[in-house]
């Protein structure tokens, strides 16, 4: 990538990372569904992020997207994307897909809306376990990974968002937005190099 002058400063991991990962939900996956997308290979590269992690003993945080019946606790945002109402409890479409696994000691943070921490206690709990540092997987690229990772910046966390553990539905879109993600708010890199971010944090 080539980007103008003064964009696209190099961030570093800081002292404690964790692994984020957004809405990996079967609504992404699953045929028949409006938000499926073309490809799971981000669900498995995902999946080998959650491997290291655990060797690194690393935070790990899942979040997902849960709405009421009638999609009001959605506000505009479901008023903007009718489909969102798919999203409610009981619903096959908000169970995280299988190739992910959850264990007690992980983190599930539902949310209403695109960023993971608008409205939920995301950075609260971050805090508290000391991390400073976010390696971001998940769907989609140009929707909820992007508003995270600026959220994230915005909090005050250092954003790594891993190129090969996120997708979108159109490959333009998802280049694309990396491309602006990576000129203003988050370090973009793929998935040999999280790897090896997280290996640095082996005890």
């Amino acid at each position: 990538m080539s980007f103008a002058d003064g964009f696209a400063g190099a961030l570093k991991p800081g002292n404690k990372p964790a692994l984020l990962v957004i809405d990996m939900m079967k609504a992404y996956f699953m045929d028949g569904s409006p938000f499926q997308l073309p490809s799971q290979e981000c669900v498995y590269s995902t999946s080998r992020l959650i491997v290291e992690a655990r060797k690194s003993d690393l935070p790990i945080v899942f979040t997902r997207v849960i709405y009421r019946e009638d999609g009001k606790d959605g506000g505009v945002f479901t008023l903007k994307v009718p489909a969102l109402r798919i999203l409610t409890e009981g619903s096959q479409y908000i169970e995280l897909h299988q190739a992910l696994e959850v264990t007690n000691e992980d983190f599930v943070v539902t949310k209403q809306y695109a960023s993971a921490f608008f409205g939920t206690s995301l950075s609260a709990t971050l805090r508290t376990l000391g991390v400073d540092t976010l390696l971001i997987a998940g769907v989609s690229t140009s929707g909820c990974v992007r508003a995270s990772a600026l959220d994230a910046m915005q909090n005050g966390f250092i954003p790594f968002v891993v190129s090969d553990a996120v997708g979108d539905r159109d490959e333009v879109v998802h280049s694309s937005n990396l491309y602006d993600i990576e000129a203003k708010y988050a370090q973009v890199v793929n998935e040999a190099t999280a790897i090896s971010i997280i290996g640095k944090y082996r005890k």
